[in-house]
């Protein structure tokens, strides 16, 4: 069952997101960082929960003009169950809800199970530009 992803759902997902290869975690996936992230982008970020275990995670939120989705996580034994597609679809339809009409997504050149998805689910890998980033702490 795919809900709204909560502040109580924090120590699932971290421990979820430790255990997928090619998904990368920094001091941006904090708990205080976390909640103030989905409450700056109520209702756009969702969990895959079966037993009372959650099982897939999407992170989404938007600056107003492009959205952006992170942490796209499904546990390795529930793959090829359509558990990523429908919790990338409930992400667009909310983004297009807020007049949002491109979404973007970063994935690590190493996550081959993540580009396989992204290219096999009809998202176009970009080029002809670089991403840059600086610490401002």
């Amino acid at each position: 069952m795919m809900r709204e992803m909560t502040m109580n759902d924090y120590d699932q997902m971290i421990a979820l997101w430790n255990e997928i290869e090619g998904l990368s975690l920094s001091d941006a996936d904090s708990q205080p960082n976390m909640e103030s992230y989905l409450i700056r982008n109520k209702g756009l970020s969702f969990v895959y929960e079966t037993g009372g275990r959650i099982v897939g995670t999407i992170l989404c939120g938007h600056d107003g003009r492009r959205g952006f989705i992170h942490h796209v996580a499904v546990q390795p034994e529930y793959r090829m169950q359509r558990i990523g597609q429908l919790m990338v679809d409930q992400c667009l339809s909310k983004l297009k809800e807020e007049g949002i009409d491109k979404c973007h997504i970063f994935v690590l050149d190493d996550n081959e199970a993540g580009n396989r998805f992204w290219s096999r689910t009809g998202w176009q890998k970009r080029s002809g530009f670089s991403v840059y980033s600086k610490d401002i702490r």
